[in-house]
Order: C-alpha cells, then structure tokens, then sequence
C-alpha cells in the first residue's frame, strides 16, 4: 500500500502487497525519512472519532485518528448495497492502519479487522516502520477516481487514487513536521482484492501500488 508520506513510501510488504508510507509528494530521496511518519498517538493533540467509522454495529471496532489527520475521500455512493459496502470497509481499512500508527501499536485491532492473510502480516511491517522511526502522519489525503467491481465469488476489486500531497510525516516526540514539496510523487494508484467474510465485512486481502503512476497526476 502506497500509503502516506512518500517518507516510507517504497516498502514493499509482500509480494502481492506493498505497502508504502506516504508523507506528501516528496522524491526518492525521502524515503529513509518516510520512516518516521506515522507514529503517532501520544503527540499532545486529540484523538477524534473518525466521521465516517461505523458505530460498533457487527461489533466493528471504533475508530479514532489524531485531530491534525484529515481525509477527504470523493469516492461516489453506487447504489448497488454490495460496491457500496466495499467502497466503506475499503475506506475503514485505510483508516484503521492509520490508527495502528498513530497508536504505535503494530497489532492495532482495527486494521486487523479489516484484513488478513499476507496484507495483515505486511500491514504490520508497515506500521512498525513508523514506530521505529517514532513518526505518525498529519495533514489532509485526499481519495479519487474510484473504481469497485464486485464478483459472483464473493470477492471485489476496488482501485483508486490518492493524492499525497498536502500529507506529512511528524514525529512523535518533538511533534516536528517534516514538509515536502508536492511532486509526481505525491499521487499513488492503487489496486485492492476484497473478500466478504462469515461477519458481512469485505477484508481487504491484497494491495498493489504505483507511485507517481499516470492515472492519477492532476
């Protein structure tokens, strides 16, 4: 998963999954720095409940992100229930990892929730990347160009874009902001296959990314 700050941006977790830190547009030479991303918990700000985190309905786990951690995801309501609730727990994902970072806890419950198999086990390197480096992430990621298709297996597929770019990695303990310039960088393609389980959640089980890829330049 490209995700975050390129800081820790070219991780490759798995073999089908890879995982990338994502501080903003920055160039290669950031990505030792992208280490340091998304530590974050305990960084003096408040945690607010993620709008868009279900209540504890099917006993999913909630949700709380840094008040300084903002999304704007435009992906677009189907109106086919199926496509609608992978777009959702897609998006539940994404956040949950980020709770795993920001509570420096690499087996956060919530991202596990929300996947298994290899992308849970890469999720985990990926989230203690960030607790190594003592970073978390902070700034506003913004999610477009959305495409679900959901199969007769009970499997989907959902890619997407992610623009980076008003994204930063900062460190736990001295709260610093490391500020990149917005770059090609900045804005990730992604490919996800999701399966609903016995719970009715679609888990995300395998993530592919590209970086600088050309479908999602503005």
């Amino acid at each position: 998963m490209n995700r975050r700050p390129t800081l820790l941006a070219a991780i490759a977790l798995t073999a089908t999954a890879a995982l990338t830190l994502s501080a903003c547009g920055s160039d290669d030479s950031s990505k030792d720095k992208a280490n340091d991303k998304i530590a974050g918990a305990d960084t003096g700000k408040k945690k607010s409940a993620s709008p868009s985190a279900p209540a504890s309905a099917a006993g999913r786990p909630k949700i709380e992100l840094p008040s300084d951690l903002h999304y704007t995801f435009e992906w677009k309501k189907t109106g086919d229930a199926d496509r609608d609730a992978v777009l959702s727990d897609g998006e539940q994902f994404i956040k949950a990892t980020d709770q795993a970072i920001a509570n420096q806890d690499p087996l956060d419950p919530a991202y596990r929730y929300y996947a298994e198999g290899e992308l849970a086990a890469s999720t985990q390197k990926y989230v203690q990347r960030f607790v190594d480096h003592k970073a978390r992430t902070t700034g506003t990621y913004r999610f477009y160009e959305e495409s679900v298709t959901v199969r007769d297996d009970g499997s989907a597929t959902l890619s997407y874009c992610e623009d980076q770019g008003k994204a930063y990695n900062k460190y736990v303990k001295t709260e610093k902001v490391d500020k990149t310039p917005v770059t090609k960088n900045s804005y990730i393609f992604y490919n996800t296959v999701l399966k609903k389980n016995k719970a009715g959640v679609w888990v995300t089980q395998d993530m592919l990314s590209e970086r600088a890829s050309s479908k999602c330049q503005p």
